[in-house]
């Protein structure tokens, strides 16, 4: 079915239609400086596309969460955990609603964080969901920048790796990249460069005019027309617009931002005692708290390692204090495992992320007084991805289990505990692990994503993958001399009461 909406008017007065079929299909690049008219050139185009197609909009300043009351889009504030984000990305592609993710209030990091993580979520949906979504996002060069600034490297690539596979990987999932940034300087290349259709706005920098210029296919020199360019006015190109370059003006819209452009107001009139009432501080401003902003934030990793960290105490101080008790290694090593083990019988411990449960797992040694220095962050998820593992104290204690431990470093952390998992199964004989157990052992529902990590570790020479006759999985550990049972790679991950009745 091919729907055509209308986006404004042209030079010569005729309307400027746009094929969502096919902008489906081909993507959308927007760009213009601040005041170019991109967020309503945006809101233009989700209203016109409101009836015809499901959108979700990644909004960093909550200036369209407007679209709710008129076209029922739900509000997702992003202030929200990892797992929260996953299920409710999940849920929106399954029932097809429109969503605006409201990333207001939130510093850049966490922005970038929460945006990759429900990008993430989408892209992973089951293929029974793969229906189309018009996905939105304003002020991309932020979610996709083309070189590394002030926030974590971490944040970093889960939103560069969003945007990445929104972009490139997206359109057979049903998923239509339109994006929206000031400056292609700042916007990462191979994510703007996937894009077929543009809309280029008003643009100073001579730099951001020769790659606006050349992704139209224009001359140079003919880039000096895009700092002529009036508010609300663009250039069109794309097989979902206009096969050649084309000016359109932006149409009227239905709803407005919260925030507005600034308007210039009369002043009010001065009063005499004009320096009294200035130099005079208010009462309230005694008793009033202090808003002290950081320069900079500060990666969660860096803090819990520094709360983690024992104070020093003065001289006095520690003579007066009462030596800990000694506990013997045996006994502390019992006491963290079964520490661990408790926080892993909470059912969302598996899809928290690792930060939360080492500032959970820092609380209880604080409450049950464990002696000795805290474990740092990178233990800590070892013997989670150990604990994980489900690993029984007699294979623990075998020659073939250390081997397998040594094995896993060869991994990154945050796979140790899926490649432990499975090595576990082999050395113990029991069945291979169901896609639903390797995911959840990864933090994630996504058993297209468990399938994907099996294939990882057999390209790196760590697994064999095979089948017996009836179709069941078997994974091989060649380096241990050992294979799993077979298992149905579909079959529900059993319960822990079933675990621990089959055990």
């Amino acid at each position: 079915m091919k729907v055509g909406i209308d986006m404004g008017t042209a030079s010569d007065g005729t309307s400027v239609p746009l094929d969502i079929e096919e902008l489906l299909a081909t993507r959308l690049l927007v760009q213009g400086n601040s005041g170019s008219g991109k967020s309503h050139l945006l809101r233009r185009l989700l209203e016109q596309s409101a009836p015809w197609v499901q959108q979700c909009i990644i909004d960093p300043e909550g200036d369209f969460v407007t679209l709710a009351d008129k076209f029922g889009h739900v509000v997702i504030e992003g202030e929200r955990t990892e797992a929260e984000l996953v299920g409710i990305a999940g849920r929106i592609r399954q029932h097809r609603v429109s969503c605006v993710l409201s990333l207001e209030g939130l510093d850049i990091e966490q922005q970038m964080r929460s945006a990759g993580i429900f990008l993430n979520a989408m892209f992973d949906a089951d293929r029974d969901y793969w229906y189309p979504v018009l996905v939105v996002v304003d002020e991309a060069q932020m979610f996709a920048p083309s070189v590394a600034g002030d926030v974590s490297e971490e944040a970093r690539k889960i939103s560069l790796g969003a945007m990445t596979n929104l972009m490139c990987r997206g359109r057979k999932r049903g998923l239509a990249g339109v994006i929206a940034t000031q400056r292609l300087a700042k916007l990462a290349k191979n994510v703007a460069a996937e894009a077929s259709n543009f809309l280029m706005g008003r643009t100073f920098l001579d730099i951001d005019m020769a790659r606006a210029a050349d992704l139209l296919g224009m001359d140079r020199r003919t880039a000096e027309m895009f700092r002529d360019l009036k508010r609300g006015s663009f250039v069109a190109l794309g097989p979902a617009l206009s096969r050649r370059p084309l000016p359109v003006t932006i149409g009227h819209v239905e709803t407005s931002a919260r925030s507005t452009s600034p308007k210039l107001t009369p002043l009010p009139q001065a009063v005499a005692d004009v320096e009294d009432l200035i130099f005079t501080p208010d009462p309230d401003e005694l008793i009033r708290p202090l808003v002290r902003r950081a320069s900079a934030p500060r990666p969660t990793t860096d803090i819990l390692a520094e709360l983690s960290r024992p104070r020093p105490e003065p001289a006095a101080i520690a003579e007066q204090k009462a030596p800990a008790p000694e506990m013997p290694a045996a006994d502390r090593e019992a006491l963290l495992d079964g520490m661990l083990a408790e926080i892993l019988e909470n059912p969302d411990a598996a899809f928290r992320a690792d930060a939360e449960l080492f500032q959970d797992f820092l609380v209880r040694c604080r409450i049950r007084r464990v002696p000795g220095a805290p474990l740092s962050l990178s233990v800590f998820r070892r013997k989670m991805a150990v604990a994980r593992s489900g690993v029984d104290p007699d294979t623990a204690a075998s020659e073939i289990w250390a081997l397998a431990l040594g094995l896993s470093r060869t991994v990154t952390d945050d796979l140790q505990g899926v490649f432990l998992l499975v090595a576990q199964s082999a050395v113990r004989g029991l069945p291979c692990p169901s896609d639903a157990m390797i995911a959840r052992a990864y933090g994630t529902h996504s058993a297209r994503r468990a399938r994907r990590l099996l294939g990882y570790f057999e390209e790196q020479g760590l697994i064999v993958v095979h089948s017996d006759f009836s179709g069941k999985r078997i994974v091989a550990f060649p380096d241990l001399q050992v294979e799993t049972a077979p298992g149905a790679a579909d079959a529900l991950e059993l319960p822990v009461e079933s675990k621990s009745a089959a055990e």
